[in-house]
Formats: C-alpha cells, structure tokens, sequence
C-alpha cells in the first residue's frame, strides 16, 4: 500500500484517534505502526481477533490491563547480567502481575463458555510467574523504595540510621534552643550540606562552634558548619549509609539475578500482552465509533450499508449506501462542487484500508469489504511549486504513474478527472482513462464536473452514474450519495433562488441544446422517482417487519389457546369420569340396601324389580364421548380430501385441509390460522358428514344440564379458578340469569383479587359487589350479569 495513499485518505488521523485508546506505550507502539494488509487471510484473523475483543467488551465492560509497562530494554540488560533499580524492578513485577491478570480474565471467560478463538492462543503462551513477582513486591513498594523487610541486616542498619539521626537532631536543637544561639545563628534551623547536619553560623562567630565549615552563603556572612561536638555522630551516620546502600545494591543483584533467570518467559509475556492490547484498542477505538466487522472477500466486491467517514462528527456527517463489483465495476459521481462527492470518494477509500488493517469500519451491519492488493488515489489539488507544474499536470503525474500499476485487484479513486484543462479535451481525456482502468478490470469510483460524463455510464455495461443530492428549495446540498441518478449543476435554480432576473435566466435556457435539456429533464424525473422509491421500500420494509411479528404473535397466542383449550377438555372429562364413577358406585350402594332391607324385612321386592331397579340407574348416567388420541407414529394411510380433518404432528394440533398445494403440500386451517404443510406430517382424524353437525368434544347424554346459581372456588388453585369462573359467566348467561354468586373465600386475598380483576374486564359483567352479611360477606361476589 503506497504511503502517498495513505496519506491522501488521511490514515494517519485515524491512527491519531486510535492510539488514544491503548492502555501501555506497547498498544500505543504497535497502534502507530498499523498499515493495510494486502494478505486475505491476514486480514480475516485480524478482522475476528478485533471482533473478538469487542465481543469480550461488550459482556464485561473491561479489561485488567493495569500495570503494564514496555520492559522490554529493561530485560536485555538483565539478561546480559546488568543490575536493575529498584524502580525498573518494579516495573517487572507490574507487568507480571498484568499478565497473571490477564491469564486469568480470559481463562474465566472460557470456564464460561464464552466462545472465544484468537484470546486464548495468546492467554496460554503467557507464563505466570508468581513467585517472582511476589519476591519483587516483598522487596520494593508501589514507589519504588526499598522496603525495610527486604532482608534482615538492611532492617537493622536502617535502624541504626534512624537512632544515629535522632541523636544527631536532638544535639543540634539543644544547641538553637540555647540563649546565645540567637545571636550566634544566621536562621534557628538544621539543614544539611553533603549530606551532613549542619547549622547556619554567622562569620564572625565561626570559632564558637569548632567543626568544620561545609559551605557559605553567596554574601559570605553565613557559614555552614557542622560542629565539632556531632562530627563523630555525622560519621557514624555516613558509615549507616554506606552499609545501607551495599545492602540494597546486594537485594538489588539476587532480584536482577531473578529477573534474568526468566527473562525469555517475560519477554514472551511482554509479546503476548502487547498484541492483547492491541487487539482490545482496535475493539474501543471501534466502540468509540459504533463501527462493525465488515465481511471480507477477494472477488472485488463493497457493500457499504450507511456507511460515515469516521474523521467527521457523527451528528454532523450524512451515512450513505455505497456498491461497487457486482452489477458494475465502475461509478462515475456527477454533480456541482460543495456537494460530498470528494467525502464519499474519501469514505469508500478509508473504510477499505481501514478493514485491511483489521479495523472495523463505520458502518452498519451486513458491510461487506473486498481485499485489494493497491488502492490507488488522486484527490485533491497536489500542485508542485518546486516543480512548477499546473494542477492538471500534477494531476496527470499521479495518473501516469497509476496507469503503469494497476490491475484487476486494484482499487482506483478519481477526483475532479481531467479537471484544470479545456473542458472538451479534458472530458475526452476522463473517458479514456476511465476506459483504460475499467478494461484492466480495477474497481473505479471517480468525480467529474463534464457533462459528457453523464451519458458514459449509460454506453458502458458495467459501469453505473452517481450524484450527490441537492436541495433547491434551500440552496444546500444534502450529501446523500444516489446511485444511479447522474448530478444536475442546478445552475439555473440556484441563480433564480439568488434573484437573476427571468428574462436572463430564460435567454440562457435558450442557448442550450435541446439534447441537453431533455436529459436534465431526465435527471430530475430520475431524482424524484428514486426518493419516491426509496421513501416506499422504508415504508413497505416497516410494514413487512410489523406483519411479521403479528403474524409470529398470532401463531404463538393459537397454539397457546389450542394447548389450553385440550387441557382444559382432558380435566373435564376426568372430572366427569370421576362424577360418574361415583354415581354408579352409589347406585350400587343403593341395590346393596334394597337386597339387604328386603331380606331383613321381608319386603315384597322382586328380583327383576331390582334389575331393572339398577337398568334405569345405568341409563340415567351421563355418558362421554371420549377425544380420539392419535398415534403420531401411524403413517397416512387415507387418502386425504378437501375438508378432512387431519392433526398436525408437528404441532400436536388439529385442522381441516382446505386445499392441495402440490404433490406432497396441503393448505391446512388450523383456527384462524392458514400454513402449509407437508402430507407426511399430516394423520387422518375423519372426514365430516354435511347432513350431521359435528358434535361437541364432549357431548352429554342423559338428564338436562343444570347450571348452579353459585360458583364454590374453594381449595382451587390460582389459574383453575379463573378459567372456572370464566367458563361459569358463558354458562350462566346462556341459562338467562341475571344474577350469580361466585365464593372465593377470604384466605390470603390474593384469589379474591384475581376474581375481581376478571370480572371487571369481562364483557358479560354489569356490576360486582361483595357479599351482605348474610351472603357470605367479603368471601363472596355477587355478579350482575347483561
């Protein structure tokens, strides 16, 4: 990738805006030394570990980079025996520290089942060394000093040094607070000159104090001396320092020793640490920007979906769809200056790179980047005063020298092309270059003000007219790329908008060719229909996405309702069974009696009295017509019709086929819901009769069914209850009351509640009122039915 480019597209500032975002010098290093890849695969594995990264930020918020630091110097010294200080030694162990942290942030991620490639390759090639870091961090503190409990002997001299010290104060300030020292004493303080305690003597009472003169003050009326009576405890204290600095040079050298043991498993921690950072300094800079992972391909291939320059605000920036390598392979945008198209142009070349240097691009999902081997850009003005060239020659230098390069798997921008020479030849000159480039095969966007150019997309398979908008009501342009729609120059709007006079604007009008206004004409048609379309597919797309999720909520409330509606029967029908049962036990009860009333009282009942006794009690009882289960593993084997009715496997529900769709697809109704499916998930229930009105799931036979004028919810749990009272309300309008009482109890409240909440939304309900006294009370709700 040419550095020239690079620079035209204003990589550098997006690498200025990226550095920002690195935790150490190391992120920052490798942020800065960031260039497009021309390798596919390269830029596939760069592409997923910065998706990666973003991912990991997205669930966790952050990452436990603190503490590292680029010790990479620091460990050759080490390595080639050099003692480190204690600072840089701490720097070690901070780095080890970060990369014990960050081993285990990304070990923990993947315990968790978070589905992480390309982190941890480098969490495991990190080496935790604990034992050295915890050395170090018993050794030195956050600052840098050496600790006290770095060794035994270095405990006991600074000991020593402080006792020393304390001694040599306490002398001296005996000594200012003496009467004489007032008049003695320059200033009643204790300072220090090589590194000795001295006291600030006037000159000419230098012989008061013996000792020795360290120093003087510029005017020479003041003498440092350190007087003779803390010489020997100064020495002693000089001695201390001594020992103390031997002792920490020693601590030093058994830690740098350390240190160099394991140099090459640090320098590899560093490496590792410094790609991590990387990585999650592509991820923030990519938050920072709301950018996504492009898809990648060799074939030449963009789709931008909306996408923005990232250099410009994004409140101030306009997004646009940008295509390019599938129905055509070169764009030719059209239109007045000020109007984006160099913004556009820069916003395609600047993605491209970016997503080849594995950052993620401003755009939105579904983008889609092709890996070029060259981009090649002329944009801008590039005259050379030293050379003395024009800018068309400046700009014809930059061609020339694209013309020698490119190929198929190049990508070419064009700005202004054939611009600052005589319009005819310079339109003439853009046409042959842009054939030139587009024979080769290279993927083309170019810029031009020509009107000649308007018509080259329409001559040319493979190649497409652009323009950005512009808005004559306000005189501005809106920035937004449309793509096969050549740009109008507007002129005579825009000078009618600033006051021209008509008739000047009109002689005007007629000096251009009929030719010429027909396809400005054309244009403006082209501009108001393509808004026109644009505005309908947003619309109808909004309607599709509202459809689909009703249809979605409708197919789940269905099944739902089907589930509930079996449930609800199947309870039903044990509970009848259970009501049966027990009435024929009681029957038998009965004949049991008579027998035994008959034996015991020589009544005159007959045997076959009881019998038929026992007969008429059979027939009196309810009896049910059971809902058919069907085996879902029984193969079709009728032939199925028009208005059978069929189960569904699939959904365990049933329907009735409506019509056949093809060889093997039926049109199934299923409640409201119309769907296809296949036969082989279709199973025969039966096929309806016109003359016989399907019955009911379970029909009763027998005696009239009698509807209480009270519902006992007593010892119901929550939801049979409220579906209880809802099936009730149905039966109790259908039998004319006009009024019901429903017994919850009192408990806890929380049925009571539910009652009321349904019947105050029920459409049968005219009012509700609890219970009087001596209906039971708040136990009880009397309804008022419609």
């Amino acid at each position: 990738m040419q550095q020239k480019v690079l620079h035209v597209l204003e990589f550098e500032k997006v690498k200025d805006q990226l550095v920002q975002h690195a935790s150490s010098s190391l992120g920052k290093e490798k942020a800065k030394a960031l260039i497009p890849s021309t390798n596919f695969q390269e830029v596939v594995i760069a592409q997923e570990q910065t998706d990666e990264a973003a991912k990991v930020l997205r669930l966790k918020g952050n990452v436990p980079l603190g503490g590292l630091v680029d010790i990479r110097t620091t460990m050759k010294r080490a390595k080639i025996g050099g003692i480190l200080n204690a600072v840089e030694l701490n720097e070690v162990s901070g780095t080890l520290y970060a990369a014990r942290q960050m081993k285990r942030f990304i070990e923990k991620m993947v315990e968790e089942e978070i589905e992480l490639f390309h982190l941890p390759v480098f969490a495991d090639k990190i080496v935790v060394l604990q034992e050295v870091e915890r050395k170090i961090s018993e050794c030195i503190d956050d600052n840098g000093y050496v600790l006290d409990s770095a060794s035994v002997a270095l405990k006991g001299i600074r000991q020593q040094l402080r006792t020393t010290e304390a001694r040599v104060r306490d002398k001296l300030e005996s000594m200012i607070r003496s009467s004489s020292a007032s008049k003695m004493l320059s200033d009643a303080i204790i300072t220090i000159r090589n590194e000795r305690f001295v006291l600030p003597v006037k000159q000419e009472y230098r012989a008061s104090y013996g000792g020795i003169v360290h120093d003087q003050s510029s005017s020479g009326a003041t003498l440092f001396i350190e007087p003779q009576v803390i010489v020997d405890l100064n020495n002693t204290l000089q001695q201390a320092k001594v020992k103390e600095k031997v002792e920490i040079e020693r601590i030093l050298t058994i830690l740098s020793n350390e240190v160099a043991e394991f140099s090459d498993d640090i320098l590899q921690n560093v490496y590792c640490l410094a790609e991590l950072d990387f990585m999650f300094t592509k991820a923030k800079y990519a938050k920072k920007m709301k950018g996504t992972r492009p898809d990648v391909n060799e074939n030449g291939i963009v789709r931008l979906v909306r996408a923005r320059h990232p250099l410009l605000a994004e409140n101030e920036v306009v997004p646009n769809d940008i295509e390019l390598g599938t129905d055509f392979t070169t764009i030719v945008i059209t239109g007045p200056n000020t109007g984006g198209k160099t913004v556009a142009l820069k916003t395609l070349g600047l993605c491209t790179i970016m997503a080849q240097a594995g950052l993620q691009i401003p755009a939105m999902d579904g983008s889609e980047i092709a890996v070029f081997q060259a981009v090649y850009a002329d944009i801008g003005d590039e005259q050379s005063i030293e050379q003395s060239l024009s800018t068309f020659s400046s700009h014809m230098v930059n061609i020339v020298d694209i013309l020698d390069k490119v190929d198929h798997k190049s990508l070419v921008l064009f700005d202004e092309l054939g611009a600052g020479t005589d319009p005819q030849e310079g339109a003439a000159l853009a046409i042959s270059i842009l054939d030139e480039v587009y024979n080769r095969g290279a993927r083309v966007v170019a810029t031009t003000h020509y009107p000649e150019l308007k018509a080259y997309g329409y001559n040319r398979s493979g190649v497409i007219n652009a323009s950005v908008e512009f808005d004559v009501a306000t005189l501005s342009p809106t920035y937004k790329l449309l793509i096969g729609v050549p740009g109008r120059s507007n002129a005579f709007e825009i000078s009618k908008r600033l006051g021209l006079q008509e008739k000047v604007i009109n002689k005007a009008k007629a000096q251009m060719t009929d030719e010429h206004n027909e396809v400005d004409t054309m244009i403006a048609s082209l501009e108001t229909s393509k808004k026109t379309a644009e505005n309908e597919l947003i619309e109808a797309e909004k309607i599709r996405k509202e459809a689909e999720q009703l249809h979605k909520e409708l197919q789940k409330q269905i099944l739902e309702f089907n589930s509930q509606r079996d449930a609800l029967y199947e309870k039903a029908e044990r509970k009848a069974q259970e009501k049966v049962e027990e009435a024929s036990q009681e029957a038998q009860k009965i004949i049991h009696d008579l027998r035994k009333m008959r034996k015991e009282q020589h009544a005159q009942v007959k045997e076959h009295e009881l019998i038929d006794a026992k007969k008429r009690l059979e027939d009196a009882l309810p009896q049910f017509e059971k809902s058919k289960k069907i085996d879902k593993s029984q193969p079709v084997t009728q032939s199925l019709q028009p208005g059978d009715e069929v189960k569904v496997i699939s959904f365990d529900q049933k329907g009735h086929l409506i019509e056949k769709v093809s060889d093997n697809e039926w049109q199934v109704q299923m409640g409201i819901m119309k769907m296809k499916v296949k036969e082989k998930d279709l199973q025969y229930i039966k096929r309806p009769k016109q003359e016989i009105q399907e019955k009911p799931l379970a029909t009763v036979k027998g005696k009239d069914y009698h509807v209480s004028l009270e519902l006992d919810l007593r010892g119901e749990r929550y939801d049979n209850a409220l579906l209880r009272v809802e099936k009730y309300l149905d039966d109790a309008v259908l039998a004319g009351y006009p009024r019901v009482s429903i017994i919850h109890g009192k408990g806890t409240g929380a049925l009571r509640t539910g009652v009321k909440e349904l019947l105050k939304n029920h459409r049968s309900v005219k009012s509700t009122r609890f219970g009087e006294a001596g209906e039971g009370g708040s136990g009880v709700t009397v309804v008022e039915l419609k």
